[in-house]
């Protein structure tokens, strides 16, 4: 049977990547998909085939995706919250405007959410990382925590898991007005809404994620979702053509920088000049939201706005980076030791498993020159960090080879699906 999803996204094209590989699995299923999305988008969804819906009333642009996330709850108050029922109404008119099953909405995204709860559409919420959503004996994603092992690190993750909870709930009297609104019943809790959603589907690998002591009955995991984004693609049309000579015999490394908008250059800056006192040979990808004329290389690294990374992996021995879900699941299935530097708290939270789990390093994005340098030396002249990788990349293979993501999104729209009302076959006029 053929269903019909609507799928939101929020903010930047590395949120919305995910979002479209999703739309590319149930699609190859035989469903039909529209993308809601920022105006910004619009090219990107096309170019992947799939109708383009824009906000019409919420936020866009740098007034939902900040570049300065450092005030957590400014962030929260003026791109989530503030504007829930503006998301909502859109989500909800959309709905209105065309049959829908249900809607897939990523999670950072949850408020949009009611308008599908309101219109009475199932709805799944997306997180392409970690899970933002607390869980029981996990640390929050916020807090670039690891994996507790003793009372007094269990102690530690508990009360960062009550901190966020805490600030997360100064927002529950704009979110229940919201609710009201839509003449949704209020919520005692602002999880409560995760909880309400049909499906929590976790794109990331169990086997990269901590363990947590209990899941919710709604949660599933789903593996990566990693197709490649279509802004990229232009530079896979050619055949990959490595930049350095086969006779240097030296490693080679991708510096790979983010695909949001988060101020990096100065720290992309420091670490490409950090490879002067590396005996590398580097690529160095400065992604869209860097210019390259901006920035100097030294010369044992090349500097191009894009490249294919699956690609350049295969031919590579380590992987410099702000710790983005992307990036980092590609480099561990490809057996490479990561050397993260975050500036976002989903990519904390990446660093943190990376290294907890053997298969890289992390540095605060104010690391020097010296500290990245000697950190790159330490994941080429040490083998348990590529072995661990290696290891962990096996394993990460293996749930994305088992995802059920289309089976679990085909299930709540065959409930959406029994609870609209189906249009009546009409007689047929009898000719005179």
């Amino acid at each position: 049977m053929s269903y019909n999803f609507l799928l939101a996204s929020w903010g930047t094209l590395g949120n919305l990547s995910p979002l479209l590989t999703a739309a590319r699995r149930l699609h190859r299923n035989g469903h039909h998909i529209r993308v809601m999305a920022d105006p910004a988008m619009r090219a990107e969804v096309e170019a992947s085939g799939f109708a383009f819906v824009a906000w019409r009333r919420a936020p866009t642009g740098k007034a939902a995706d900040p570049v300065d996330v450092s005030d957590v709850k400014d962030f929260l108050r003026q791109a989530v919250f503030d504007p829930a029922a503006l998301y909502a109404a859109d989500v909800r008119d959309e709905i209105g405007r065309m049959p829908t099953d249900a809607v897939l909405v990523l999670d950072v995204l949850f408020v949009a959410a009611l308008g599908a709860e309101a219109s009475g559409v199932p709805f799944a919420l997306l997180s392409p990382h970690v899970s933002i959503r607390p869980l029981p004996g996990m640390p929050p994603a916020v807090s670039g925590l690891s994996q507790p092992k003793t009372p007094e690190e269990r102690a530690e993750v508990d009360a960062a898991n009550a901190r966020l909870a805490e600030t997360l709930n100064l927002f529950l009297p704009s979110l229940n007005r919201a609710r009201a609104d839509l003449g949704l019943p209020l919520l005692a809790d602002v999880y409560d809404l995760f909880d309400r959603a049909n499906r929590l589907l976790l794109a990331t690998s169990r086997a990269f994620d901590f363990h947590a002591d209990s899941l919710p009955d709604n949660f599933r995991y789903v593996g990566p979702l990693l197709d490649v984004p279509n802004w990229s693609k232009s530079s896979q049309m050619e055949a990959w053509r490595a930049p350095w000579s086969a006779q240097s015999g030296r490693p080679r490394g991708l510096i790979a920088c983010s695909t949001g908008a988060q101020g990096q250059r100065e720290l992309f800056q420091r670490i490409i000049t950090a490879m002067e006192a590396v005996e590398i040979d580097a690529l160095a990808t400065a992604g869209p939201n860097v210019d390259v004329a901006d920035l100097r290389a030294p010369n044992n690294v090349h500097l191009v706005r894009g490249a294919p990374h699956d690609l350049v992996m295969k031919d590579v021995s380590v992987v410099i980076s702000q710790g983005g879900h992307g990036t980092t699941t590609r480099s561990l299935i490809n057996g490479l030791p990561l050397l993260i530097l975050p500036m976002g708290r989903d990519q904390a939270a990446n660093a943190a498993r990376v290294e907890a789990k053997g298969a890289g390093l992390q540095l605060p994005p104010t690391a020097s020159e010296a500290e990245i340098a000697a950190a790159v030396n330490r994941l080429i002249a040490e083998p348990q960090f590529r072995m661990a990788a290696r290891l962990l990349g096996e394993a990460m293979k293996v749930d994305i080879d088992r995802s059920g993501l289309v089976d679990e999104m085909e299930a709540i729209a065959a409930i959406g699906r029994a609870a609209r009302p189906q249009p009546k076959n009409q007689p047929l006029r009898k000719s005179a």
